[in-house]
Formats: C-alpha cells, sequence, structure tokens
C-alpha cells in the first residue's frame, strides 16, 4: 500500500519509468528564486564531492512497476528535467561551434536517452520521461523537449512562459560558468553526478488515490493544502470519462474556485460536507468523497452543490462583498464573526440561507455572532464543541424540524453562555492590545461607548485611540496609588482600556493620573472616558479599574443580548 525509500534523480528517471502529471494538476508555478536556490545548491555540490543534498518528499501513484502519476513533486522534476534540456542544449552548441564535435554529440544524445527520452525511429520526434498536466504539455513536449524555441514566448500562458524562461535561465547560467563548465566533460559531469547521484528524494510510491490523501495529510511540507486541493479534483476528474464532460467540468471548476481560491476549496467542501455528516476531519475528507463519489453524476451534483454555496463562502469572510449589498443589516455580523475567527458556524449559515427568509437569516446571523462571542471571545471556552452543535442545527434546518431563529436558538443553548456566566467572565477579560487582538479591543469599547452614549461609533471608521489609564510603561509615581506588583497583571484588563481622540492620547502619554483626568473630563467627546474622571475624580486603583469593570461588565449584558433566551 504505501513504499518509501530515498531515490537519487538517476534511480527516478532509469529503467524506462515515465511519470505523468494528472491532466488537471495545477501548472507550473516556480520563479527565479526557486530555480536560483537550486542553482546554488548544485554549484555547492560541485565544490564539494561527497556531499548530497535532499530535495523533499516525491509522491506518486504506481500504475505499473515503470508508470507513475506525479502527485506531490512535479514542480521539481520539470525543473530538474529544463536544467538537463539546457545542457544538452550547451553540448549541441559547443559541437556546432566545432569543439570536440563528435564527442560533445555523442554526450548530448547519451544524456538525452538517460535522463529526458528517447526518440521515435520512424517520426524522429524525441518523447519525454515526464509528461506535464494538460496547460503545460504541449509547449514541454512539442517546444523544450525538441530544444525548439517558441513562436512568441511573451504571447503565452504564464505557467507556460515560466517553462521557457527557467530553460533560458540555466541556459545563461551554463553560459556564464565559463571557467568551471567550459568544456563538454563538465558539463556531462554537472548532469551525471551533481544531478543524477547527488540529490536525493524520499520517494514516497502509493497503490491508489485514498492512500495518497493519506500521505499528503501526515506529511509535513509546505503547499500541502495545495496538494489537498489537486488530489481532491483529480478523484472528482477522474470519474469522467466523456471528452465534453470533461471540458465542461474543467470550465465550472475554473469558476468554481475563482470564487472560492484554490487553498480554501477544502475548507468550502468539508463545510459542505458538515450539513449532513457530523465530525468531517481533514483526514476523513477524501475518504467521504470517494465512498460519496462514484459517478460521473454523482460528480456534477456535488459540483453543483458547491456552486450554489461558494459565493456565500466567499462573501463570509468579506463584509465589502458584493454579496451583500441587497442585505447591508449582515454586514456588522459578517464583521463580527471574521474578528472573532469563528468559521464552525459556516453549515448552519449555509442552510439557513437556503432555507429562512433573509430577515431571519439577518437574524441567526446576529444570533451566532452574540453566541461566539460569549462562548469564544469571552468565556474563551472549547472549541471542538461548536462543530457538532452547528452540525446538528443545520442538519434540522434543511430537514425542515427548524424553521426559525428562536427554533435555531434551541439547538444552539449548548453553548448558550448564561447571563451570569457571561458577565462573570466579563468582569475578568483582559486583552493585549499590542498583538492581533487589538482590534477586537477597540470593537468592544466601541460597541460599549455606542450603547452608553447612543452616538453612532463604528469600530472601523471611528477615529479613537485605546487609551491606557494605568499607561503601559508607567513612571514610579504611579506607584503610591497602584502598586507596581499589580502592573503586569491589570493593564490590559478591559477596565483599564477606554477610547481617546487621537491627538489627545498621544499628549497625554505616560502623564499623571490628574492629567489624565482632566483631560478625559474636559476634552474626549467618548462618555465612558467621561465617566471615568466622574468616577474616580482623585485616583485611580485597581480598586476602581474592577469597579469600572463591573459596570462595563453590566452594560455588555445589554450590548451582547441573545433576543431568543
Amino acid at each position: 500500500m504505501l513504499d518509501t525509500r530515498t531515490a537519487h534523480f538517476l534511480d527516478l528517471v532509469g529503467n524506462g519509468r515515465v511519470y505523468r502529471v494528472p491532466a488537471y494538476q495545477r501548472d507550473y508555478s516556480w520563479q527565479e528564486e526557486q530555480w536560483d536556490d537550486l542553482w546554488s545548491d548544485l554549484s555547492d555540490l560541485r565544490r564539494q564531492p561527497a556531499e548530497r543534498h535532499y530535495m523533499g518528499a516525491l509522491v506518486v501513484e504506481a500504475k505499473t512497476d515503470r508508470e507513475f502519476l506525479v502527485l506531490d513533486g512535479q514542480q521539481r522534476l520539470a525543473t530538474l528535467s529544463l536544467l538537463v534540456l539546457a545542457v544538452i542544449d550547451k553540448l549541441g552548441r559547443l559541437a556546432d561551434a566545432g569543439e570536440q564535435p563528435g564527442e560533445n554529440r555523442e554526450r548530448a544524445a547519451a544524456l538525452r536517452a538517460r535522463f529526458v527520452g528517447e526518440k521515435d525511429p520512424a517520426s524522429l520526434i524525441e518523447s519525454s520521461k515526464l509528461s506535464l498536466n494538460e496547460t503545460d504539455n504541449p509547449l514541454f513536449q512539442d517546444y523544450l523537449v525538441q530544444l525548439r524555441r517558441p513562436l512568441n514566448p511573451r504571447g503565452l500562458p504564464r505557467s507556460n512562459r515560466l517553462l521557457y524562461e527557467c530553460f533560458r535561465f540555466f541556459v545563461k547560467k551554463l553560459d556564464d560558468e565559463v571557467d568551471a563548465l567550459s568544456d563538454g566533460e563538465a558539463l556531462a559531469q554537472l548532469v551525471t553526478e551533481s544531478v543524477g547521484r547527488k540529490l536525493l528524494f524520499i520517494l514516497i510510491t502509493v497503490d491508489d488515490d485514498l492512500n495518497a490523501y493519506t500521505v499528503f495529510e501526515t506529511l509535513n511540507a509546505r503547499g500541502l493544502e495545495l496538494s489537498t486541493t489537486d488530489l481532491l479534483k483529480n478523484y472528482l476528474f477522474s470519474r469522467i470519462k466523456v471528452e465534453s464532460d470533461l471540458n465542461a467540468l474543467q470550465r465550472r471548476w475554473r469558476a468554481l474556485i475563482s470564487t472560492v481560491q484554490q487553498k480554501r476549496f477544502p475548507d468550502l467542501l468539508r463545510y459542505h460536507l458538515l450539513c449532513e455528516v457530523p465530525r468531517v476531519r481533514g483526514e476523513r475528507l477524501f475518504k467521504l468523497v470517494s465512498d460519496r463519489v462514484k459517478t460521473p453524476e454523482a460528480v456534477f451534483e456535488l459540483m453543483a452543490a458547491l456552486e450554489g454555496r461558494a459565493e456565500l463562502y466567499s462573501a463570509l469572510d468579506d463584509a465589502a462583498h458584493p454579496h451583500w449589498l441587497e442585505r447591508p443589516a449582515c454586514r456588522p455580523h459578517v464583521r463580527e464573526l471574521q474578528l472573532f475567527r469563528i468559521r464552525q458556524v459556516t453549515p448552519l449559515l449555509f442552510a439557513t440561507w437556503e432555507r429562512f427568509s433573509k430577515d431571519d437569516f439577518t437574524r441567526v446571523l446576529k444570533l451566532v455572532s452574540v453566541v461566539s462571542f460569549r462562548y469564544s471571545v469571552v468565556g474563551g471556552l472549547n472549541p471542538n464543541a461548536l462543530e457538532q452543535v452547528y452540525h446538528l442545527a443545520a442538519k434540522a434546518v434543511l430537514e425542515g424540524t427548524v424553521r426559525n431563529p428562536q427554533q435555531v436558538f434551541e439547538y444552539l443553548r449548548p453553548i448558550a453562555v448564561d447571563e451570569r456566566k457571561f458577565e462573570q467572565d466579563f468582569a475578568q477579560l483582559e486583552i493585549d492590545t499590542n498583538s492581533q487582538r487589538k482590534r477586537l479591543a477597540k470593537y468592544i469599547l466601541a460597541r460599549l461607548e455606542h450603547d452608553a452614549s447612543g452616538r453612532a461609533t463604528d469600530p472601523d471608521t471611528d477615529p479613537a485611540t485605546i487609551e491606557h489609564i494605568l499607561p503601559e510603561n508607567p513612571g514610579t509615581a504611579w506607584e503610591a496609588m497602584f502598586p507596581r506588583q499589580h502592573w503586569d497583571r491589570l493593564t490590559y484588563r478591559i477596565g483599564n482600556l477606554t477610547l481617546l481622540e487621537p491627538a489627545l492620547n498621544r499628549r497625554i502619554g505616560n502623564s499623571s493620573y490628574q492629567e489624565k483626568c482632566d483631560a478625559y473630563a474636559h476634552e474626549s467627546v467618548y462618555d465612558l472616558t467621561r465617566d471615568i474622571a466622574k468616577n474616580a475624580p482623585e485616583e485611580w486603583t485597581p480598586a476602581h479599574l474592577d469597579h469600572r469593570q463591573q459596570q462595563l461588565a453590566r452594560r455588555a449584558l445589554h450590548v451582547w443580548r441573545v433576543d431568543f433566551a
């Protein structure tokens, strides 16, 4: 089922082995940074004959003992093939210039047979040990393998252009190495020794798609998400046999990926399945698809379902998405879910979007935002419980047993934090404003300010900055009223934070409390900031901070309330 071994490049391409990149794998994407890294590694190997260099894992699926599908590693195989072709081109140019013409043509032919492919005796067309995907293979086979210049390199598709530029990059590097690679023998040795025997791969050979998926889920390698998408995509395309259906699927796939982005496709698929199936883990995703999707009809049925949910999925990550133009009331709650980094709710939002009215969908969106704020942001409770609750709610909505937001809330009760616990949790809430959570702190303060003043205070557009009443770097003058041992523990408590105009914040900085208090009272427009001066006119102590945060916690009950409790 799974064979793992170390192999050098010559092992890989020897004994008649051929490698085929599946037709719908991603296009060639390496650029000069990667080409230059490879060239530097080879230069080091030439100077240190005893050294070896690992190229990482190469994952292939065995079709026969000599034919393999490349599931991960096609970028490296294509690049090495282009390097070999650049050496063969250089040997040919040396021969044409009269430098050991017989020997250099013989070297070029030997390298081609060993590393690139063979020439058909009838057509005299070179075949290649490596075939790329449907976008890149025509240029690779018809031009690069044949050492022919494309007619219009600038007009090529991006991946084709990168392939040609990669070949030209190595041609230039070889021409620049006048001293070290000046003759045919040195050039041939670069390929046979440095490339062929000193570049090592961890070769992982699997016998079917499912084993390949398991490898991708467990390998700690760069590009994992992209490879996962490729593998899922290849499986779906492998179910289609009719060319017209393949073309239709390809068009629809491109449209789908342009909506959700390739790296996010597995998440879209997982949340789609979670509408029906509980506990869809990443490692189960491919197995679920392969068990459920076995026919062309099933492939197109799955595509239709994903297409129906793709735009909403994308819009849930962007409050400015055109999807919300006709539903502006949704935008604040979309921003909140983004800010809270809550994604487990996605299946329920798929379901309610499809089954509920516009107004009821908006009410559910608000409900899950409030539930998420209480449970995750303030309570810091176990996120593992969320997925099952939202799965059950989504399934009930789709089956018709839940028909309105009140009934949705009944399904969410296991994760709905009650009033008493929420108030207690909020009274202890602490947010580090030096981290990515700074936006979260401003959101909370802005919502509380809006509730206190009745004046619109949008956290994304209001110019206020976050003021630390006890400064982040207080001077020794603060020690009399606020003992030093409390500084680290209380600086980032919500009770110590308030909104303040930017210029005013810069001016008072680390000033004494009395100077700050005077500015709060007479110069700030924010009600909660002015209240500090009313409630603590003389000093700011840990007791004052606790008292203020308890007041804010009571206000938070009103701001983040559940309408259906």
